[in-house]
């Protein structure tokens, strides 16, 4: 396990303890319910950081997409940590582009309720560095970023239920916008799955900007809420290239942080 993976897997441990937020149904290296139903030809695979709470199943994972897309996923098998590789490609594959050469495969199965019975949040980090710098929103009922969506809450998430068939699902479709988000929200309505496979490009802004050359690390986070209540969250740990160092003072910090933390099991 690389030095900077175990500093901030630490610092979120410790952060997890003290506030008592541990998913104890948590499994990493695994598959989700059902199919990948999303893209063309993506298999499931046992790759998938699966959080199983509240009759909820939420699962993440990193691939590789660029220069073509894969099934390779470079899993630390047992954990939620995914190793990839640096470099910039365009939307065809061809060198040099804004896009990382890998994806995050999310997935939501709300069991035996539907989409629209819960709101979520997405955090995704962009800051290449030791700490975290999250962009999060509702990515099911919030608003599209992508001018061709008009402002309104319409995604091209693939829809289906746990006998949809590999790369089957359905995406959102009208003549018109408003057409279009007509059949979304049926599809959310109507289904317990969605999935989508996203590249941390797609939403890099000037508040959020995003090197996929460079080496670092990214944590990417994803929970169903119901009345602000999370209730099923999966984590993932993505390092890219070498991974990202973490400067001395944050290293003081988790020292002092672990130190204090031995000294009150030993008052104990």
């Amino acid at each position: 396990m690389r030095n900077t993976q175990f500093f901030r897997l630490a610092a979120v441990s410790l952060a997890l303890v003290a506030s008592g937020a541990v998913h104890a149904a948590v499994v990493n290296s695994t598959s989700i319910t059902g199919n990948v139903i999303t893209g063309n030809g993506i298999a499931n695979g046992n790759n998938f950081s699966v959080d199983t709470a509240n009759g909820i199943e939420i699962g993440l994972r990193a691939r590789q997409r660029y220069p073509s897309p894969t099934g390779v996923t470079n899993n630390v098998v047992g954990t939620n940590v995914y190793n990839h590789a640096t470099g910039g490609y365009t939307s065809g594959g061809a060198p040099g582009g804004p896009r990382a050469a890998w994806n995050f495969d999310w997935s939501i199965n709300t069991g035996t309720a539907s989409i629209s019975a819960y709101t979520y949040r997405i955090d995704i980090d962009y800051n290449a560095g030791y700490g975290t710098s999250f962009q999060s929103f509702d990515l099911i009922n919030g608003a599209n970023p992508n001018p061709a969506a008009g402002g309104l809450a319409l995604w091209d998430h693939s829809f289906g239920n746990n006998g949809t068939a590999q790369s089957a699902g359905v995406e959102a479709f009208g003549l018109t916008l408003a057409a279009a988000l007509d059949d979304y929200n049926n599809l959310e309505a109507s289904n317990n799955i969605v999935q989508n496979s996203w590249n941390l490009a797609f939403f890099q802004n000037g508040s959020f900007p995003f090197d996929p050359n460079a080496n670092g690390q990214y944590t990417i986070r994803l929970a169903a809420l119901s009345n602000g209540q999370e209730l099923a969250m999966s984590t993932i740990e993505v390092i890219v290239g070498t991974g990202a160092v973490p400067e001395p003072t944050s290293l003081a910090l988790i020292g002092l942080a672990l130190a204090g933390l031995a000294a009150t099991r030993r008052r104990a």
